[in-house]
């Protein structure tokens, strides 16, 4: 069974899988990917790539860059960026020329909302959006978090919605040790000028992928996966056949 989908029926179908004949399971599950920018990197580039990253399919994808860790120097003017640019995103019918639809339906609506609630109450700074858009059908606003620490429900868990979550780190070791404690391991990006800090943080975070100065760069012959709660087994390449050989 190759299962893509939540942490939630990811566990469901191990279960029973377990209980009944111990049919082989790959799980490719949710993830809270980080997506860290280093003082040196090009930040119009990081801005508009740390935005797609995001809000790409109305922020429904598993690998979303949904942690955004912004270095102490360029924060204040990539938190203005992100802001003015999720500000111009086009929310509408997805049938017309837009860039952002409905969420997949109702649960997932409230879901989003709820979250964006959550990160009111507990202190995060909203730059923009934060609720309903329209009168009509499940959108939301593209939503943009700042000032927003490691112990926020928001920066934790699996939005699965346009909601941009913008942290600040000082050092490279620091943004590191953070960013690996989590539960999930899906996917990661960096974005840098300095050759040996990309090679560093490549080897060091506990992700299936990590992205150098771009992002969602998927290819049929790299392998795709997640460590930790974000699943087992891998897709894609020559590793994606293990699962399905054996000896």
């Amino acid at each position: 069974v190759a299962f893509t989908g939540s942490t939630e029926v990811g566990h469901i179908i191990q279960q029973a899988a377990g209980k009944s004949n111990l049919k082989r399971v790959t799980l490719e599950l949710g993830g809270k990917s980080p997506l860290i920018v280093f003082d040196d990197a090009d930040i119009d580039t990081a801005v508009e790539l740390a935005h797609f990253a995001l809000f790409f399919n109305q922020g429904q994808c598993c690998c979303a860059g949904s942690r955004l860790m912004v270095q102490e120097g360029i924060y204040d003017k990539f938190v203005e960026k992100a802001t003015e640019r999720a500000k111009a995103r086009k929310v509408g019918n997805p049938f017309d020329s837009v860039e952002q639809g409905p969420q997949v339906d109702e649960e997932q609506y409230h879901k989003v909302l709820n979250y964006i609630k959550s990160g009111v109450d507990e202190g995060a700074n909203l730059r923009v959006g934060g609720d309903k858009w329209g009168d009509k059908g499940y959108f939301v606003q593209p939503t943009v978090f700042s000032d927003v620490s490691d112990d926020m429900k928001i920066c934790r868990e699996e939005i699965f919605g346009p909601v941009q979550v913008i942290q600040k780190f000082k050092t490279l070791d620091e943004v590191v040790e953070r960013a690996n404690r989590n539960s999930y391991g899906l996917a990661a990006a960096v974005f840098t000028n300095d050759l040996n800090t990309a090679t560093y943080i490549s080897n060091s975070l506990r992700a299936g992928t990590v992205w150098v100065n771009c992002y969602d760069a998927l290819e049929a012959q790299a392998p795709f996966g997640g460590y930790k709660m974000s699943g087992m087994g891998r897709e894609l390449g020559e590793y994606g056949l293990e699962a399905y050989t054996e000896v």
